[in-house]
């Protein structure tokens, strides 16, 4: 059984209309993969605010983690 799309605007709808029942039935793994992508970039920000920062040792790091617990 085939379909034919003969017109543009049909294909649109029918991809919206497939589109939005994904995001509905897969609501769970979408939010997971925007959460991630949100990580990601604050991480990203993070480390560019940081950049020019002076280094430290592993040891002040390990210390800084060991004073916050």
């Amino acid at each position: 059984m085939a379909i034919q799309l003969n017109d543009a605007d049909e294909v649109k709808n029918l991809f919206k209309q497939a589109l939005l029942e994904l995001f509905r039935d897969e609501r769970q793994v979408f939010y997971d993969l925007f959460a991630e992508v949100i990580e990601d970039i604050a991480l990203v920000n993070a480390i560019k605010a940081e950049e020019d920062s002076e280094p430290v040792t592993r040891d002040e790091v390990f210390g800084a983690l060991q004073e916050n617990e």
